[in-house]
């Protein structure tokens, strides 16, 4: 579990992923490694320290979002990544800020109801067995009784009776047998499952939230018994479709919805991004719906308030927040002043460098390089890049980003695809020879991208 990585760990698990940025890096991991602290402490002292919250700060493509995609699947603990920008002030359109804290309660009840689903897999899939069973060799009906069946009664003899269940019992484990082999995976079967085909509102003209559409519909669908309904599909299909409803009637939903707000409240957290959208004052007398009103609104939950979900109230005291922005138009003086004391800790993302782009394109777990020869060796294509080439690949997106707009290690995925483009389109002719990819093969297939770099150089 990420809480009891070390800040050192958790920093060498972002390397695995995020080339450089390592003040970055430190100022995450030590705001983990503090919640797992917190944790530790005497009842009284923890809820008196609070988390101290992050703003990054760098141009595009240099890892703020990466850092935080990374951190997500890393850390034990509920998390949601937002966009400043999508949020309005309260009172218009649009989604208002505390629908992020119901998104993050959403995110931790799938995490412990999923948690809990893993716990009774064993015997959801044993109650999903026997469900298969039964459809594919429904149990023996007993008889109806008719009055007149109860004053003249028929008895079957008892030994016949027996055989009868013999042989199906006999019959039901020749089934499991051939079930838990596999033998039986693609065999069609008709299935009772819920029918989920409640008739949704649909979007309501001016109500412009949809958190109140959702809850509305939860009302209504819980007003109406369950229906069911026949369908057709495959054993393995079927199995899947049961070990979901087995394992729901074993899991605790109110059990589960208690521990994801207590998760949310302690160890929640939101990255949100593109701050700096939403940062500077905007002159003119009509209402500042986009910029100063969001943060505004933002303010209480990051301070610290009481939001009301459809699963009870969620205290915000101790959500951890990253906040995230370029800052190339604004700075971050330029967010209101109360805003600004609820982020104490501001990291400054460097530009990459040439070496930064060679090390992004071959180090990475998910590497570039890594991907394209993945993606060719599926027709059969064995490519291979030689160290000149990536060196001029690395140079090209470098100056490319020098010259024309930076956007970071963006700009490889321009540089890379371009380069690929004619052996991607010709991979099925290519099967079972060997592609090398060197520096005199770069710089023709991106001789128009580097002309049209050599050309900024005298535009003023």
């Amino acid at each position: 579990m990420a809480e009891y990585y070390t800040p050192r760990e958790i920093v060498e698990q972002l390397d695995r992923y995020i080339i450089g940025q390592e003040k970055a890096k430190k100022a995450v991991a030590i705001a983990l490694r503090n919640r797992y602290r917190r944790s530790k402490l005497d009842p009284k002292l923890r809820d008196e320290i609070t988390p101290k919250n992050i703003i990054l700060m760098g141009p595009t493509g240099v890892g703020k979002t990466e850092i935080a995609r990374r951190l997500a699947k890393l850390v034990n603990a509920p998390f949601i990544k937002v966009e400043a920008t999508k949020y309005t002030e309260v009172g218009y359109v649009g989604r208002d800020v505390e629908s992020m804290v119901r998104d993050l309660v959403e995110e931790a009840i799938r995490m412990v109801k999923n948690q809990k689903m893993e716990m009774v897999r064993e015997k959801a899939a044993q109650a999903a067995e026997n469900r298969l069973l039964d459809v594919l060799l429904p149990p023996k009906r007993k008889r109806s009784q008719s009055p007149l069946g109860m004053l003249f009664p028929v008895e079957q003899p008892a030994a016949e009776e027996q055989d009868d269940d013999d042989s199906m019992a006999h019959t039901r484990e020749r089934l499991r047998e051939k079930l838990r082999s596999g033998a039986l995976e693609d065999t069609h079967i008709e299935i009772e499952v819920e029918d989920s085909g409640f008739a949704s509102f649909g979007f309501i003209p001016g109500m412009g939230n949809e958190e109140v559409l959702i809850q509305i519909q939860d009302v209504f669908g819980n007003l109406f018994p369950k229906r069911r309904k026949k369908k057709k599909t495959t054993v393995r299909e079927a199995r899947r479709i049961f070990e979901q409803e087995e394992a729901q009637k074993l899991i605790d939903m109110d059990e589960v919805v208690e521990e994801a707000i207590q998760a949310v409240e302690q160890h929640g957290i939101i990255f949100i991004d593109e701050i700096d959208k939403i940062a500077g004052r905007e002159s003119g007398a009509g209402p500042d719906v986009s910029r100063e009103g969001v943060q505004r609104d933002i303010l209480p939950i990051v301070e610290g308030t009481t939001v009301m979900t459809k699963y009870g109230p969620v205290k915000t005291d101790h959500i951890l927040f990253i906040a995230a922005g370029a800052f190339h138009v604004t700075k971050v003086s330029d967010l209101i002043p109360e805003l600004q004391g609820r982020f104490p800790i501001r990291v400054e993302l460097e530009a990459l460098t040439k070496e930064d782009f060679k090390r992004i394109l071959t180090q990475t777990e998910n590497a570039i390089i890594k991907q394209q020869i993945a993606l060719l060796k599926v027709e059969g294509v064995d490519l291979e890049f030689t160290e000149d080439a990536i060196d001029e690949i690395a140079n090209i997106a470098y100056i490319m980003n020098q010259t024309s707009e930076n956007i970071g290690a963006r700009r490889l995925y321009t540089v890379v695809e371009k380069l690929m483009e004619d052996i991607s389109f010709n991979a099925d002719r290519l099967a079972g020879q060997k592609v090398v990819i060197d520096r005199e093969y770069v710089r023709n297939m991106l001789q128009d991208m580097i002309k049209q770099n050599d050309l900024h150089k005298f535009i003023l």
